[in-house]
């Protein structure tokens, strides 16, 4: 791969940002604090899909990329994950959640595909509770 991609310089940026030379708003933020941020951009991008304005989506789209990274970068402060433990688990998950892509088991409809999702998704759960 030649040159830096663009998510290794977004990572730089979220370092950067909550470096010692970053900013004071960014190092202040928990969780907690940017939820009501988040549920904003969330209703943004709902209404950029409503109204069909893709420009608007794929701003809205990097606005929860946002999201995303700067609670990972938090929770890496907190030292209890990274974004590159959160996309470990995310293509895991789609990989145990596709096994008509990534395994042996045979669909013939999107409704089997569901279905198979749903059932994936509660046995995930049953183990979580265990």
């Amino acid at each position: 791969m030649a040159g830096k991609t663009n998510f290794l310089e977004l990572k730089e940026v979220f370092r950067t940002l909550h470096g010692p030379r970053g900013c004071l708003w960014d190092k202040k933020q928990t969780h907690e604090t940017i939820i009501s941020h988040l549920r904003e951009e969330v209703r943004e991008f709902i209404a950029a899909v409503k109204n069909k304005n893709v420009r608007n989506m794929q701003e809205e789209l990097g606005d929860l990329l946002l999201h995303v990274m700067f609670n990972a970068q938090i929770a890496q402060k907190e030292k209890n994950f990274d974004i590159e433990d959160v996309i470990k688990g995310l293509i895991a998950k789609l990989k145990r959640r596709h096994p008509h892509v990534f395994g042996k088991t045979k669909v013939r409809s999107t409704r089997q595909i569901r279905i198979n999702w749903n059932k994936i998704k509660l046995e995930e759960k049953r183990s979580v509770k265990k």
